[in-house]
């Protein structure tokens, strides 16, 4: 029994030392306020993910378009973003850009020059790319808008954030992609390297080298493992910081102030108390205050 309850003096001595109170808390009427105070964001990408009526109906300008619903059909439909933005000087060099560079490519393969046809296809690709980029950046809509926010992280990783304005999680996010980045190459490379072991070592007539087939299949599959985890792994912080993009950006008018308040402290309590420690005399305890 003593040593209990010496034991629990020590535990109120380390609260006493390191007691706290909290504050910055959370507005009595955060609970039912609106984090987006815009009528227009309320209606906004992820309300429907597409429809065909709402988007050329957008694209002849008798209705409003969603960042989503813009971005969605631009996807097929290439220069629809353009179109809705009435910027329709901006589509010969759309349309020159992206079929002048895959025609190129294709042309290229024919002649065997499959070198040059890829850089071709990259080219059409980072085209098609620019012109998703181009969309949504002049998309005109008051900030912040959360479906904007997720087009911009969709398509440039850390863009959502500079967009609204948490610069402070840009390097979080791009550090922790490098580093799965980085994992993800160096096991793939391992994993390459030790397949082709495997299966130089599995013809024993002919293989002189100093791994077995067993240990090159053993470091074959433990590469393999991690190859994939690293896959996930850069999939997640990817698909994170989309989604904190458009969950800060729906929360930019969510209040924080000092109005609730909670505090912990050590507290002497009566004898009479039905909280207090066993015996006769005062016990020591803990007092919890919820301020509002």
């Amino acid at each position: 029994m003593i040593k209990k309850l010496s034991a629990i003096c020590c535990t109120l001595l380390c609260v006493w030392a390191f007691s706290f109170r909290a504050g910055a808390q959370f507005r009595k009427d955060a609970f039912t306020q609106s984090y987006n105070d815009d009528a227009a964001s309320s209606k906004d990408s992820v309300d429907v993910l597409f429809s065909f009526k709402e988007y050329f109906g957008g694209l002849a300008h008798k209705n409003e378009l969603k960042p989503g619903t813009s971005f969605a059909g631009s996807l097929v439909f290439i220069g629809g973003q353009q179109i809705y933005n009435r910027q329709y000087w901006k589509l010969p060099i759309v349309y020159s850009t992206i079929l002048g560079a895959a025609g190129a490519g294709v042309y290229l393969n024919t002649q065997g020059k499959h070198d040059a046809a890829k850089w071709c296809f990259i080219g059409a690709g980072l085209a098609y790319w620019g012109t998703l980029m181009d969309g949504i950046a002049s998309y005109k809509a008051p900030w912040p808008k959360a479906g904007k926010a997720t087009i911009y992280s969709l398509l440039l990783p850390g863009l959502g954030q500079v967009y609204n304005h948490d610069y402070w999680k840009i390097p979080v996010y791009l550090g922790g992609m490098a580093c799965a980045t980085y994992f993800l190459t160096t096991n793939t490379v391992n994993y390459e390297r030790y397949r082709r072991i495997y299966i130089d070592a599995s013809d024993t007539a002919t293989y002189t080298g100093p791994i077995s087939a067993e240990s090159a299949l053993y470091y074959r599959d433990f590469y393999r493992r991690y190859r994939d985890y690293s896959a996930l792994a850069l999939g997640l912080v990817y698909l994170l910081q989309v989604i904190d993009a458009n969950v800060f950006s729906y929360m930019h008018n969510f209040e924080v102030s000092e109005d609730i308040a909670f505090s912990v402290s050590p507290a002497v309590m009566p004898p009479a108390g039905q909280y207090a420690l066993a015996g006769e005399g005062a016990g020591l305890g803990l007092r919890l205050g919820l301020r509002f």
